[in-house]
Order: C-alpha cells, then sequence, then structure tokens
C-alpha cells in the first residue's frame, strides 16, 4: 500500500490561497487521495513527484500545473479574461471530479454537473485567480469607500509562520500549509454544497416563476429561494433582460416586495419603491399608500412588506404606476 502513495508538490516559503486549494482539490479525488505533500523548489525533487502545482516553471496538463512562466496566458474558457492561477488550472483540469468526490453518494446529471462546473469557478476559483495574479475586481482610478472584510486569500496568509516566530524551519511550514489547506477546502466543500442543494433546485422554481410571469414586470413566488442570480440568466436566455421590475414572495409571516436590482452585485435597483413611502411603517404606510396591511418600505426602496399577498402585489402594481 505504502508504494502507491501519491505525492504532490508545491513550493516551499510563503504559501498562497491558490496553491492550498490546489493541493486539497487534488487530495479529495480518488488518484491523489490523501497523497503526501511535499513542498520543494528543487527540479530533480519535484521531477520525481506524481503531480506539481504553482512550482516548476511548466505546465502540461497532466503533471505539472504552474501559472508564473512569462508566456503563460490561459483563462478557464474563451469566455473569461482572468489568467488562471495553480487553483483555477487544477479546478479546470480536475474540477469536475472534485465536485462528483464532494456530493458523492448524490444524485447529478451531466447537465447539473455543467451547470455546477461552471458557477463553482465564477464564485469561487476565479477570484482566487485574480488575487494571486494581482487582479483588481475595480478599475485603478476607483477609490474603495471602505476596506472591504478580509479576503480568503488573507484569511489563508494568517496561517504563514510569523516572520517573528521560532519556527521558521521547513517542517513548520509544511504544518501551517496542512492547516490552510484544509480551512480553504473546508469553504469550498461548503460553496460546492451550498450551490448543489440550495441554489441549484431552485433554478426550475425561477425558470416557472418567469414562465408564469409571461409579460408582467412583477415576478410572483409563493415562497422565499434563492432566485436572483437565476433571473438573470433566464432573462438573457429568454431575450427578456430588465423586463422584471419587482419579485413578491412570502417570508414565512407575511410577503415580500422586493426591487430587482440592476445586475446580481449591485445595490442599484431597477425601479425602486417609491421615495415618498421609503422608511415609512404600519398604519402611516397604509394611510400613505391607500393599501391596507402595510408593513414597512426600506428607507433605500429596495424592498417593502405587507401582511397579505394581495396587499404585497398591490404595492407592486402601483409602484410600477407611480
Amino acid at each position: 500500500m505504502m508504494s502507491s502513495l501519491k505525492t504532490i508538490a508545491t513550493h516551499n516559503g510563503a504559501f498562497h490561497a491558490d496553491e492550498a486549494l490546489a493541493v486539497y482539490m487534488l487530495r479529495s479525488i480518488e488518484t491523489y487521495r490523501n497523497a503526501k505533500v511535499v513542498r520543494s523548489r528543487d527540479p530533480q525533487l519535484l521531477d520525481s513527484c506524481d503531480i506539481v502545482v504553482d512550482v516548476g516553471g511548466k505546465y502540461d496538463g497532466v503533471k505539472y500545473f504552474d501559472h508564473h512562466q512569462r508566456e503563460f496566458s490561459d483563462t478557464f474558457s474563451s469566455n473569461y479574461k482572468t489568467r488562471l492561477s495553480s487553483a483555477g488550472l487544477v479546478y479546470k483540469h480536475f474540477g469536475k471530479e472534485v465536485i462528483s468526490s464532494v456530493l458523492a453518494g448524490k444524485q447529478l446529471s451531466q447537465e447539473d454537473l455543467d451547470i455546477l462546473y461552471e458557477k463553482i469557478y465564477t464564485s469561487f476559483i476565479e477570484g482566487l485567480d485574480a488575487n494571486d495574479n494581482g487582479i483588481s475586481p475595480f478599475p485603478a482610478d476607483l477609490t474603495p469607500t471602505f476596506k472591504a472584510a478580509m479576503s480568503l486569500p488573507e484569511m489563508v496568509s494568517t496561517y504563514i509562520p510569523s516572520w517573528n516566530s521560532e519556527k521558521q524551519d521547513e517542517e513548520s511550514f509544511l504544518e501551517c500549509f496542512h492547516k490552510a489547506s484544509e480551512f480553504i477546502g473546508n469553504w469550498f466543500v461548503r460553496t460546492v454544497n451550498h450551490y448543489a442543494s440550495s441554489w441549484l433546485p431552485a433554478k426550475s422554481l425561477a425558470r416557472e416563476a418567469v414562465l408564469k410571469a409571461k409579460d408582467s414586470s412583477i415576478l410572483i413566488m409563493d415562497k422565499f429561494f434563492p432566485w436572483k442570480s437565476h433571473l438573470y440568466d433566464i432573462e438573457k436566455e429568454l431575450n427578456i433582460e430588465g423586463q422584471f421590475k419587482y419579485a413578491i414572495y412570502s417570508d414565512g409571516k407575511g410577503w415580500r416586495v422586493q426591487a430587482v436590482a440592476i445586475d446580481p452585485t449591485s445595490f442599484t435597483s431597477r425601479l425602486p419603491l417609491p421615495e415618498p413611502w421609503r422608511g415609512v411603517r404600519d398604519e402611516k404606510l397604509s394611510e400613505l399608500t391607500g393599501i391596507s396591511n402595510c408593513i414597512f418600505v426600506h428607507a433605500s426602496g429596495f424592498i417593502g412588506g405587507n401582511a397579505t399577498f394581495e396587499g404585497a402585489l398591490e404595492m407592486a402594481k402601483r409602484a410600477l404606476a407611480f
């Protein structure tokens, strides 16, 4: 058994999120299950290993998965512009096998696997690729209004032994690398499970709601589910982009009227609820709108509430005509 144990190589020294995840993904599939990890830049040692990531100066899609070569410019597909890191390279070649391993025991059609493969790249992997390659998600001349919360790559970096730690030997670095790999790997697994168990099943519900709405500007759902990202894809597919202005759904206690954002990541709505309604609640809101059972409208106008479906629908209709 020991002779069949595979060896994964990556570079020594400070480590990063991309190779930490690349190693985790490889160790999750049958071929490299629980493989030994070697960290080195010695060419002879690297050549003796079964697979090499983020080091070695070569990429062949079989054994070598480095992205630091001057001529390297590979992306996930022709639809993407972000240059791959070692995480993206490993995911591109092994991603479907990795997803199937994470979701072992769950029924998954080839179509669903293809959808998840793409979604998990855009939602999780691409950001790591961009970060490792020094690509900002924003134009250089844009000044942030605040410091964003610590990112996954920044969290991974906290596992690197501190500059003033006495433990600067490779054994200590390897121990910390394994902890970092497990950390980002656990987030990856959570992400895969989320999209497989929650996001993906919502796709058919969103499509059904869109088709029922026909030529309306109001999307109606009898319960809440993750509809937002699906809506944009379905609108584009049906050539009705921008059609829906409001979504109505039950929150378990009442009904919500939510203004559809201009895109999945924006806080700007296509048509916010009317300005005079914003920040008003309960009876005052009902008096102002002439609609019974109003509960609230958010100060930004992106969402409101009513105790009944009929009331929520009327709020959406009047907002459209406002």
